[in-house]
């Protein structure tokens, strides 16, 4: 018979550690969700802002915004636009990354078509873009239609058992304890 051994304080801490590694994991759909709002909301309400005087908009686009390679009044539709919808797809979590790449698009054209940014300002859109990238590569978490959506959409597309070159970007494909 072996003696009854306590744990070393430092297999205490690990075990501590553990835990507190695990109760973050359990917060991470939250946090995805959190961030996918927050994102959403910002651009969503720039949207809103552009449409309610949208001549405004286009005389911003034609004297002080200066996108490269578009029309003023192309980039005014076009960035509008796309601040209304890829927000809503944002918060839903369909086509999540998608919807974060649109906007990190949109995001960095803002910020490089503005003659003089504020640095206040210019760290909003770093902050923004940090999250957007955060969406871009771990995706929408479990809380998204994605999670729910994406899997059936890649079995239709590639069948039951079809095999694709590049690593699917929905839900986990293992299951989650």
């Amino acid at each position: 018979m072996t003696p009854r051994t306590t744990p070393s304080r430092l297999a205490q801490l690990w075990q501590l550690g553990e835990r507190a590694i695990a109760l973050l994991e359990h917060l991470q759909p939250v946090a995805l969700l959190a961030a996918r709002i927050y994102v959403a909301l910002v651009f969503f309400r720039s949207g809103l802002t552009k449409i309610r005087d949208f001549d405004t908009t286009i005389a911003l686009f034609m004297d002080e915004y200066h996108v490269p390679l578009l029309d003023p009044t192309v980039a005014a539709y076009l960035g509008t636009a796309a601040e209304l919808l890829l927000p809503v797809l944002l918060v839903a979590g369909l086509a999540t990354r998608f919807a974060a790449a649109g906007l990190s698009v949109l995001n960095v054209v803002a910020v490089l078509s503005l003659a003089e940014i504020a640095e206040a300002a210019l760290q909003g859109h770093v902050f923004w873009g940090s999250l957007l990238a955060l969406l871009l590569l771990w995706g929408p978490g479990r809380w998204s239609l994605d999670r729910r959506v994406l899997p059936a959409l890649r079995r239709r597309m590639l069948g039951a058992g079809g095999e694709s070159t590049g690593r699917y970007t929905g839900a986990r494909t293992t299951p989650q304890p």
